[in-house]
């Protein structure tokens, strides 16, 4: 690929929109509710037992009821699940997360429809389906399209 001035321009452009994104009040609430919950040490902990306890649930869902480990985890991964989603750091960081993929959804669907209406953009977030059954049409949900 040859770098042409055209290139560096769309570039140059793009790296002023990642700046903008970054001084965002959306971004600065994510950085600050991701540092609220990694900042506390015992929150921490719980996320990253959490983290260990789902590597064992997915080992667990291989051979389901016959592990015998089965009752034990699938009781322990909702116990810690349950704590962390109430949680209301979790729940901030949660929030702001969204926020973030919201701004970025918007941000790439006008970057797609400034180049043309015919440009796929994904359609995993409700907010910008142009589905009936709010969807995308790759489900074949509430709106009786088919996959």
């Amino acid at each position: 690929m040859l770098m042409t001035d055209e290139w560096v321009t769309i570039l140059e452009h793009a790296e002023e929109l990642t700046e903008i994104l970054l001084s965002s009040d959306v971004v600065i609430s994510y950085r600050n509710a991701h540092t609220n919950v990694y900042s506390d040490s015992k929150l921490a902990k719980s996320i990253q037992e959490f983290t260990e306890m789902k590597e064992r649930y997915e080992e667990v869902q291989r051979f389901g009821r016959y592990h015998p480990d089965y009752n034990i985890v699938m009781k322990s991964i909702r116990v810690q699940k349950r704590e962390l989603d109430m949680n209301e750091h979790v729940a901030a960081l949660r929030i702001a997360e969204n926020d973030v993929q919201h701004l970025f959804d918007e941000v790439g669907s006008i970057v797609a429809r400034s180049v043309s209406e015919s440009v796929k953009v994904p359609a995993g977030s409700a907010f910008f389906s142009d589905s009936s059954c709010g969807t995308g049409c790759g489900t074949g949900g509430g709106c009786s399209c088919s996959a």
